[in-house]
């Protein structure tokens, strides 16, 4: 029969102690590692496709935006231009039926403006005109903006729902009427 002295001078035991009270801390920094990384992941493909639809709107003819002097298209044209912007950021392509980039797109706040520009501003207060192409035509340009919330890989088995969370982008691109 051992002592009650002997039994503490044992150490067989004292690592698989040890790991029972280091694990819940190594699982918590793991799990926030991968959920930080897919945030940031999520972030990423949201900047591309708004850049991606940015840049598909304003590839677009002027004629299916204003003029700027208050001429406005067909109200079909521009819906149909702004409609297939946000299947691009949505979708990544024209097809409805494609599969969308992201999680929770039901949920996002998409807008697509048109502003006019005639000259920039180059905050010394002078003023740069536009020249070549858009010599004296007052350019369109467009801004795409997304916030979609965000949801969490892990789900809340971990107690981390994401709520609250956003992924937000904008991009604005200059019409080139082509």
């Amino acid at each position: 029969m051992r002592t009650f002295r002997e039994l503490l001078r044992d150490n067989r035991g004292a690592a698989a102690a040890e790991m029972v009270l280091v694990i819940p801390f190594l699982l918590a920094l793991m799990m926030g590692s991968v959920e930080l990384g897919n945030y940031f992941y999520n972030e990423h493909k949201l900047v591309k496709s708004v850049r991606d639809g940015a840049r598909y709107a304003a590839r677009q003819r002027f004629s299916n935006y204003t003029d700027c002097t208050g001429e406005v298209p067909t109200r079909d044209t521009a819906d149909t231009v702004f409609e297939n912007t946000e299947l691009v950021v949505r979708k990544g392509s024209l097809d409805p039926a494609a599969q969308d980039l992201l999680p929770n797109w039901d949920s996002a706040n998409f807008s697509a403006t048109m502003t006019c520009l005639s000259e920039l501003d180059d905050g010394s207060g002078g003023n740069y005109a536009f020249g070549g192409l858009y010599a004296n035509v007052q350019a369109p340009t467009v801004l795409v903006t997304v916030t979609l919330p965000y949801r969490s890989v892990i789900g809340t088995a971990f107690g981390f729902s994401g709520l609250g969370l956003n992924l937000y982008a904008a991009q604005s691109a200059a019409v080139m009427g082509f």
